[in-house]
Protein backbone atom coordinates (compact mmCIF):
# COMPACT_ATOMS: atom_id res chain seq x y z
CA UNK A 1 0.00 0.00 0.00
CA UNK A 2 1.28 3.30 -1.20
CA UNK A 3 2.07 5.39 2.38
CA UNK A 4 0.00 8.45 2.60
CA UNK A 5 -0.19 9.03 -1.14
CA UNK A 6 -3.81 9.36 -2.59
CA UNK A 7 -4.71 8.94 -6.48
CA UNK A 8 -4.86 12.52 -7.86
CA UNK A 9 -8.18 14.43 -8.55
CA UNK A 10 -8.72 14.51 -12.37
CA UNK A 11 -10.45 18.03 -11.47
CA UNK A 12 -7.80 19.45 -9.51
CA UNK A 13 -5.44 18.99 -12.84
CA UNK A 14 -4.93 22.50 -13.96
CA UNK A 15 -5.00 22.51 -17.79
CA UNK A 16 -2.00 24.17 -19.49
CA UNK A 17 -2.80 26.12 -22.29
CA UNK A 18 -0.77 24.52 -25.17
CA UNK A 19 -0.93 20.92 -24.19
CA UNK A 20 -3.67 17.78 -25.01
CA UNK A 21 -3.30 14.57 -23.95
CA UNK A 22 -4.65 11.15 -25.23
CA UNK A 23 -4.67 7.90 -24.22
CA UNK A 24 -5.52 4.48 -25.15
CA UNK A 25 -5.53 0.64 -24.80
CA UNK A 26 -2.70 -0.60 -27.48
CA UNK A 27 -2.05 -4.20 -26.23
CA UNK A 28 1.93 -3.33 -25.95
CA UNK A 29 2.44 -6.05 -23.38
CA UNK A 30 -1.10 -6.80 -21.19
CA UNK A 31 -4.38 -6.08 -22.78
CA UNK A 32 -7.18 -4.29 -21.69
CA UNK A 33 -4.95 -1.70 -19.78
CA UNK A 34 -4.46 2.13 -21.14
CA UNK A 35 -0.54 2.29 -22.17
CA UNK A 36 -0.16 4.27 -25.10
CA UNK A 37 -0.03 8.40 -24.50
CA UNK A 38 0.24 11.28 -26.74
CA UNK A 39 1.14 14.73 -26.04
CA UNK A 40 0.76 17.09 -28.74
CA UNK A 41 2.41 20.77 -27.76
CA UNK A 42 1.07 23.93 -29.49
CA UNK A 43 3.43 26.24 -32.23
CA UNK A 44 6.26 27.46 -30.05
CA UNK A 45 6.70 25.36 -27.50
CA UNK A 46 9.84 24.65 -25.76
CA UNK A 47 11.22 22.01 -24.18
CA UNK A 48 14.47 20.71 -22.55
CA UNK A 49 14.91 17.32 -20.65
CA UNK A 50 17.56 15.03 -18.55
CA UNK A 51 18.11 11.89 -18.52
CA UNK A 52 19.55 8.34 -16.79
CA UNK A 53 22.92 7.96 -16.24
CA UNK A 54 22.86 4.75 -17.04
CA UNK A 55 25.24 3.19 -19.56
CA UNK A 56 22.52 0.86 -20.86
CA UNK A 57 20.39 3.90 -22.12
CA UNK A 58 17.29 2.88 -23.87
CA UNK A 59 16.47 3.40 -27.14
CA UNK A 60 14.25 6.06 -26.92
CA UNK A 61 16.19 7.86 -24.51
CA UNK A 62 19.11 8.34 -27.29
CA UNK A 63 16.49 9.39 -29.81
CA UNK A 64 15.20 12.25 -27.46
CA UNK A 65 18.53 13.49 -26.65
CA UNK A 66 18.98 13.98 -30.62
CA UNK A 67 16.08 15.50 -31.25
CA UNK A 68 16.02 18.23 -28.56
CA UNK A 69 19.39 19.02 -29.79
CA UNK A 70 17.85 19.27 -33.05
CA UNK A 71 15.18 21.96 -32.01
CA UNK A 72 11.05 22.77 -31.67
CA UNK A 73 9.49 19.77 -30.12
CA UNK A 74 5.44 19.16 -30.84
CA UNK A 75 4.76 16.00 -29.36
CA UNK A 76 5.62 13.38 -27.07
CA UNK A 77 4.79 9.25 -27.46
CA UNK A 78 5.21 7.34 -24.20
CA UNK A 79 4.28 3.75 -23.82
CA UNK A 80 4.34 1.32 -21.02
CA UNK A 81 4.74 -2.56 -20.71
CA UNK A 82 7.91 -2.82 -22.69
CA UNK A 83 11.21 -0.64 -22.23
CA UNK A 84 12.81 -1.36 -25.41
CA UNK A 85 16.08 -1.32 -23.52
CA UNK A 86 18.86 -3.36 -24.17
CA UNK A 87 17.34 -3.81 -27.94
CA UNK A 88 20.17 -2.71 -29.96
CA UNK A 89 19.60 -1.55 -33.66
CA UNK A 90 16.50 -2.94 -33.64
CA UNK A 91 15.42 -1.09 -30.74
CA UNK A 92 16.67 2.31 -32.14
CA UNK A 93 14.81 1.50 -35.37
CA UNK A 94 11.36 1.20 -33.24
CA UNK A 95 11.51 4.54 -31.12
CA UNK A 96 12.67 6.18 -34.45
CA UNK A 97 9.52 4.57 -35.80
CA UNK A 98 7.35 5.65 -33.54
CA UNK A 99 8.46 9.28 -34.02
CA UNK A 100 7.52 8.98 -38.05
CA UNK A 101 4.52 7.47 -37.35
CA UNK A 102 2.97 10.13 -35.18
CA UNK A 103 5.05 12.83 -37.04
CA UNK A 104 2.88 11.77 -39.98
CA UNK A 105 -0.67 12.03 -37.99
CA UNK A 106 0.33 15.41 -36.66
CA UNK A 107 1.93 17.22 -39.86
CA UNK A 108 4.82 17.16 -38.01
CA UNK A 109 8.70 16.22 -38.72
CA UNK A 110 9.80 13.09 -36.86
CA UNK A 111 12.29 14.92 -34.87
CA UNK A 112 10.13 17.32 -33.19
CA UNK A 113 8.88 13.62 -31.83
CA UNK A 114 10.13 12.58 -28.28
CA UNK A 115 9.93 9.16 -27.28
CA UNK A 116 9.47 7.37 -24.22
CA UNK A 117 9.21 3.32 -22.98
CA UNK A 118 9.01 1.88 -19.40
CA UNK A 119 8.74 -1.79 -18.51
CA UNK A 120 10.07 -5.11 -18.58
CA UNK A 121 14.27 -4.63 -20.27
CA UNK A 122 15.43 -6.72 -23.10
CA UNK A 123 12.34 -7.47 -25.09
CA UNK A 124 11.27 -6.24 -28.54
CA UNK A 125 9.16 -3.33 -28.20
CA UNK A 126 5.97 -4.22 -30.75
CA UNK A 127 6.04 -1.17 -32.58
CA UNK A 128 3.32 -1.86 -34.80
CA UNK A 129 1.09 -2.20 -31.63
CA UNK A 130 2.01 1.20 -30.74
CA UNK A 131 1.45 2.50 -34.56
CA UNK A 132 -2.00 1.09 -34.74
CA UNK A 133 -2.62 3.01 -31.04
CA UNK A 134 -1.79 6.39 -32.14
CA UNK A 135 -4.77 7.12 -34.52
CA UNK A 136 -7.49 6.38 -31.26
CA UNK A 137 -4.51 8.43 -28.92
CA UNK A 138 -5.34 11.38 -31.28
CA UNK A 139 -9.11 11.23 -31.52
CA UNK A 140 -8.82 11.33 -27.33
CA UNK A 141 -6.58 14.15 -27.56
CA UNK A 142 -7.96 16.81 -24.97
CA UNK A 143 -6.76 19.66 -22.65
CA UNK A 144 -7.94 17.86 -19.77
CA UNK A 145 -6.10 14.84 -20.46
CA UNK A 146 -3.46 15.02 -17.58
CA UNK A 147 -5.50 12.71 -15.34
CA UNK A 148 -6.14 9.62 -17.82
CA UNK A 149 -2.17 10.24 -18.62
CA UNK A 150 -1.11 9.91 -15.10
CA UNK A 151 -2.47 6.64 -15.14
CA UNK A 152 -1.76 5.51 -19.03
CA UNK A 153 1.72 6.00 -18.22
CA UNK A 154 1.65 3.51 -14.73
CA UNK A 155 3.98 -0.27 -14.70
CA UNK A 156 4.29 -1.16 -10.96
CA UNK A 157 2.89 1.66 -9.47
CA UNK A 158 -0.19 1.04 -7.29
CA UNK A 159 -1.73 5.04 -7.38
CA UNK A 160 -1.33 7.31 -10.12
CA UNK A 161 0.87 10.57 -10.05
CA UNK A 162 0.07 13.91 -11.03
CA UNK A 163 -0.01 17.45 -9.08
CA UNK A 164 -0.99 21.14 -10.60
CA UNK A 165 -0.32 24.33 -9.47
CA UNK A 166 -1.14 27.77 -10.03
CA UNK A 167 0.86 30.93 -8.71
CA UNK A 168 1.21 34.86 -9.72
CA UNK A 169 4.77 35.64 -11.19
CA UNK A 170 5.79 38.84 -12.28
CA UNK A 171 2.07 40.05 -12.31
CA UNK A 172 1.00 37.21 -14.40
CA UNK A 173 -0.71 34.04 -13.58
CA UNK A 174 1.25 30.72 -14.41
CA UNK A 175 -0.06 27.30 -14.67
CA UNK A 176 2.36 23.98 -13.47
CA UNK A 177 0.73 20.75 -14.14
CA UNK A 178 2.89 17.80 -14.40
CA UNK A 179 2.43 13.47 -13.96
CA UNK A 180 5.74 10.57 -13.15
CA UNK A 181 5.34 7.35 -12.73
CA UNK A 182 7.48 5.23 -11.20
CA UNK A 183 7.80 2.65 -8.22
CA UNK A 184 10.86 0.39 -8.19
CA UNK A 185 14.73 0.79 -9.69
CA UNK A 186 14.31 4.25 -8.30
CA UNK A 187 17.75 5.93 -7.50
CA UNK A 188 19.22 9.13 -8.41
CA UNK A 189 20.97 10.45 -10.87
CA UNK A 190 17.51 9.78 -12.66
CA UNK A 191 15.43 6.47 -11.64
CA UNK A 192 13.20 4.24 -13.32
CA UNK A 193 10.91 7.00 -13.58
CA UNK A 194 9.49 9.05 -16.46
CA UNK A 195 8.49 12.70 -15.63
CA UNK A 196 6.44 15.42 -17.42
CA UNK A 197 5.89 18.71 -16.44
CA UNK A 198 4.42 21.79 -18.47
CA UNK A 199 3.90 25.23 -18.18
CA UNK A 200 1.80 28.08 -20.28
CA UNK A 201 4.95 30.33 -19.48
CA UNK A 202 7.17 31.29 -21.75
CA UNK A 203 11.34 30.58 -20.70
CA UNK A 204 13.82 31.06 -23.44
CA UNK A 205 15.61 27.76 -23.99
CA UNK A 206 18.96 28.19 -22.12
CA UNK A 207 16.97 29.20 -19.45
CA UNK A 208 14.34 26.08 -19.93
CA UNK A 209 17.69 24.00 -19.80
CA UNK A 210 19.28 24.97 -16.79
CA UNK A 211 15.96 25.39 -14.96
CA UNK A 212 15.53 21.34 -15.77
CA UNK A 213 18.72 20.36 -14.64
CA UNK A 214 18.08 22.77 -11.04
CA UNK A 215 14.61 20.98 -10.42
CA UNK A 216 15.64 17.32 -10.88
CA UNK A 217 18.40 17.76 -8.75
CA UNK A 218 15.94 19.27 -5.82
CA UNK A 219 13.55 16.59 -6.61
CA UNK A 220 13.72 13.76 -8.44
CA UNK A 221 17.50 13.59 -7.96
CA UNK A 222 16.74 13.19 -4.48
CA UNK A 223 14.90 9.60 -4.26
CA UNK A 224 15.66 6.43 -3.82
CA UNK A 225 13.47 3.32 -3.96
CA UNK A 226 16.06 0.68 -4.26
CA UNK A 227 19.31 2.11 -5.09
CA UNK A 228 19.26 0.82 -9.09
CA UNK A 229 19.58 3.65 -11.80
CA UNK A 230 17.19 2.48 -14.84
CA UNK A 231 17.99 2.97 -18.28
CA UNK A 232 14.94 4.71 -19.18
CA UNK A 233 14.52 7.41 -17.10
CA UNK A 234 13.56 11.09 -18.68
CA UNK A 235 12.31 14.18 -17.07
CA UNK A 236 10.80 16.78 -19.41
CA UNK A 237 10.06 19.81 -18.58
CA UNK A 238 7.81 22.05 -20.97
CA UNK A 239 6.97 25.64 -21.66
CA UNK A 240 4.04 26.47 -24.61
CA UNK A 241 4.56 30.05 -23.96
CA UNK A 242 0.34 30.14 -24.19
CA UNK A 243 -0.52 32.68 -20.79
CA UNK A 244 0.79 35.39 -20.06
CA UNK A 245 4.33 35.50 -18.27
CA UNK A 246 7.53 36.03 -19.58
CA UNK A 247 11.17 34.83 -18.74
CA UNK A 248 14.04 35.86 -20.98
CA UNK A 249 16.42 35.74 -17.88
CA UNK A 250 16.95 34.02 -14.09
CA UNK A 251 16.98 37.97 -13.46
CA UNK A 252 13.56 38.37 -14.89
CA UNK A 253 10.10 40.25 -11.93
CA UNK A 254 8.46 36.60 -10.86
CA UNK A 255 11.57 34.11 -11.64
CA UNK A 256 12.03 33.03 -7.85
CA UNK A 257 8.59 32.54 -7.44
CA UNK A 258 7.75 30.69 -10.64
CA UNK A 259 10.90 28.33 -10.10
CA UNK A 260 9.86 27.56 -7.02
CA UNK A 261 6.64 26.48 -8.10
CA UNK A 262 7.78 24.51 -10.76
CA UNK A 263 10.32 22.40 -7.97
CA UNK A 264 7.46 22.29 -5.81
CA UNK A 265 5.14 20.45 -8.67
CA UNK A 266 8.50 18.08 -9.25
CA UNK A 267 9.70 17.92 -5.80
CA UNK A 268 5.26 16.50 -5.13
CA UNK A 269 5.81 13.85 -8.17
CA UNK A 270 9.16 12.56 -7.18
CA UNK A 271 7.65 12.46 -3.21
CA UNK A 272 5.02 10.74 -4.58
CA UNK A 273 7.30 7.70 -6.39
CA UNK A 274 8.73 7.10 -2.56
CA UNK A 275 5.41 6.95 -0.77
CA UNK A 276 4.74 4.26 -3.90
CA UNK A 277 7.46 2.43 -3.45
CA UNK A 278 7.24 -1.27 -4.37
CA UNK A 279 6.28 -2.84 -1.27
CA UNK A 280 6.64 0.49 0.78
CA UNK A 281 5.26 0.73 4.30
CA UNK A 282 7.23 4.16 5.48
CA UNK A 283 8.48 7.35 3.66
CA UNK A 284 11.70 8.25 5.36
CA UNK A 285 13.16 11.95 4.63
CA UNK A 286 16.86 11.91 5.35
CA UNK A 287 17.87 15.32 6.44
CA UNK A 288 21.66 15.66 6.69
CA UNK A 289 23.15 19.08 8.09
CA UNK A 290 26.75 20.06 9.14
CA UNK A 291 28.46 19.10 5.72
CA UNK A 292 31.48 20.68 4.03
CA UNK A 293 29.44 20.41 0.35
CA UNK A 294 25.90 19.74 -0.52
CA UNK A 295 27.30 16.77 -2.44
CA UNK A 296 28.38 15.57 0.65
CA UNK A 297 25.61 15.97 2.83
CA UNK A 298 23.86 13.90 -0.48
CA UNK A 299 26.29 11.76 -0.20
CA UNK A 300 25.56 10.79 3.57
CA UNK A 301 22.07 11.16 2.66
CA UNK A 302 21.82 8.65 -0.14
CA UNK A 303 24.37 5.92 1.88
CA UNK A 304 21.79 5.91 4.37
CA UNK A 305 18.94 5.46 2.12
CA UNK A 306 20.27 2.54 -0.51
CA UNK A 307 21.53 0.45 2.61
CA UNK A 308 19.37 -2.72 2.49
CA UNK A 309 20.61 -3.23 6.28
CA UNK A 310 18.82 -0.09 7.50
CA UNK A 311 15.68 -0.09 4.88
CA UNK A 312 14.43 -3.64 6.36
CA UNK A 313 15.60 -2.04 10.03
CA UNK A 314 12.75 0.57 9.47
CA UNK A 315 10.39 -2.31 8.03
CA UNK A 316 10.49 -3.76 11.46
CA UNK A 317 10.86 -0.47 13.56
CA UNK A 318 13.92 -2.12 14.76
CA UNK A 319 16.23 0.99 15.78
CA UNK A 320 19.82 -1.07 15.11
CA UNK A 321 22.20 2.00 15.34
CA UNK A 322 25.17 0.21 13.81
CA UNK A 323 23.55 -0.14 10.46
CA UNK A 324 23.01 3.46 10.31
CA UNK A 325 25.99 4.64 12.02
CA UNK A 326 28.11 2.06 9.01
CA UNK A 327 26.19 3.62 6.48
CA UNK A 328 27.52 7.12 7.46
CA UNK A 329 31.28 6.13 7.43
CA UNK A 330 31.25 4.18 4.34
CA UNK A 331 29.29 7.55 2.17
CA UNK A 332 30.91 8.27 -0.73
CA UNK A 333 29.45 9.59 -4.18
CA UNK A 334 30.07 12.61 -6.37
CA UNK A 335 34.47 11.86 -5.74
CA UNK A 336 33.11 12.33 -2.03
CA UNK A 337 34.70 10.32 0.58
CA UNK A 338 34.82 10.65 4.35
CA UNK A 339 38.25 9.29 5.14
CA UNK A 340 38.72 12.45 7.16
CA UNK A 341 35.53 12.22 9.33
CA UNK A 342 35.79 12.66 13.16
CA UNK A 343 33.20 10.70 14.16
CA UNK A 344 33.14 11.98 17.64
CA UNK A 345 31.57 15.81 15.99
CA UNK A 346 28.57 13.17 14.66
CA UNK A 347 25.44 13.50 16.11
CA UNK A 348 22.31 11.18 14.94
CA UNK A 349 18.39 11.61 15.57
CA UNK A 350 15.56 9.59 14.91
CA UNK A 351 12.80 11.80 14.61
CA UNK A 352 13.47 14.33 18.01
CA UNK A 353 15.34 10.77 19.31
CA UNK A 354 19.31 11.84 20.30
CA UNK A 355 20.66 8.50 19.24
CA UNK A 356 23.84 8.92 18.75
CA UNK A 357 26.74 11.35 19.60
CA UNK A 358 30.17 11.58 20.40
CA UNK A 359 31.07 8.36 18.50
CA UNK A 360 28.72 6.09 19.97
CA UNK A 361 25.08 5.69 21.64
CA UNK A 362 23.89 8.63 23.59
CA UNK A 363 24.26 8.85 27.24
CA UNK A 364 20.35 9.71 27.04
CA UNK A 365 19.31 7.44 24.51
CA UNK A 366 16.35 4.89 25.47
CA UNK A 367 15.60 1.63 23.22
CA UNK A 368 11.85 1.85 23.58
CA UNK A 369 12.08 5.82 22.39
CA UNK A 370 14.01 4.74 19.39
CA UNK A 371 11.79 2.33 18.66
CA UNK A 372 8.39 4.39 19.01
CA UNK A 373 10.65 6.97 16.46
CA UNK A 374 10.40 4.29 13.63
CA UNK A 375 7.01 2.75 14.28
CA UNK A 376 4.88 5.97 12.57
CA UNK A 377 4.20 5.58 8.19
CA UNK A 378 6.30 8.65 8.09
CA UNK A 379 9.93 9.19 9.65
CA UNK A 380 12.50 11.40 9.75
CA UNK A 381 16.35 10.46 9.99
CA UNK A 382 18.32 13.57 10.99
CA UNK A 383 22.36 13.43 10.30
CA UNK A 384 24.53 16.52 11.57
CA UNK A 385 28.39 15.55 10.75
CA UNK A 386 29.91 18.53 12.61
CA UNK A 387 31.92 19.50 9.95
CA UNK A 388 30.48 22.68 8.08
CA UNK A 389 27.44 24.40 7.24
CA UNK A 390 25.98 23.01 3.90
CA UNK A 391 23.20 20.13 4.07
CA UNK A 392 20.71 18.19 1.91
CA UNK A 393 17.50 15.80 2.21
CA UNK A 394 17.27 12.37 0.49
CA UNK A 395 13.42 11.05 0.66
CA UNK A 396 13.51 6.82 0.45
CA UNK A 397 11.30 4.27 1.83
CA UNK A 398 11.63 0.48 3.42
CA UNK A 399 12.18 -3.04 2.38
CA UNK A 400 9.05 -4.89 3.06
CA UNK A 401 8.40 -8.82 1.91
CA UNK A 402 6.24 -7.73 -0.56
CA UNK A 403 9.39 -5.94 -2.87
CA UNK A 404 10.59 -9.21 -3.01
CA UNK A 405 7.53 -10.23 -4.26
CA UNK A 406 6.81 -7.92 -6.60
CA UNK A 407 10.10 -7.84 -8.51
CA UNK A 408 10.19 -11.55 -8.07
CA UNK A 409 7.51 -11.95 -10.51
CA UNK A 410 7.94 -8.91 -12.77
CA UNK A 411 7.62 -10.54 -15.89
CA UNK A 412 4.64 -12.82 -15.41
Amino acid sequence: MPVNLNPPIAANLHPVAGVRLGVTEAGIRKANRRDLTLIELAAGSRAAGVFTQNRFCAAPVQVCRQHLAQGEIRALVINTGIANAGTGAAGLQAAQQTCQAAAQRLNLRAGQVLPFSTGVILEPLPVDRLIAGLPACQAALKADGWHDAAHAIMTTDTVAKAASAQVTAGGQKVTITGIAKGAGMIKPNMATMLGFVATDAAVAQPLLESLVKEVADESFNCVTVDGDTSTNDSFILIATGKGGARFDSAGAQGWREFKLAVTGVARQLAQAIVRDGEGATKFIEIAVAGARTQDEAKAVGYAIAHSPLVKTAFFASDPNLGRILGAIGNAWGNDVALRDLDVTKVKVWLGDVLVSENGGRAASYKEEAGAAAMKPAEITVRVDLGRGAAQAKVWTCDFSYDYVKINADYRS
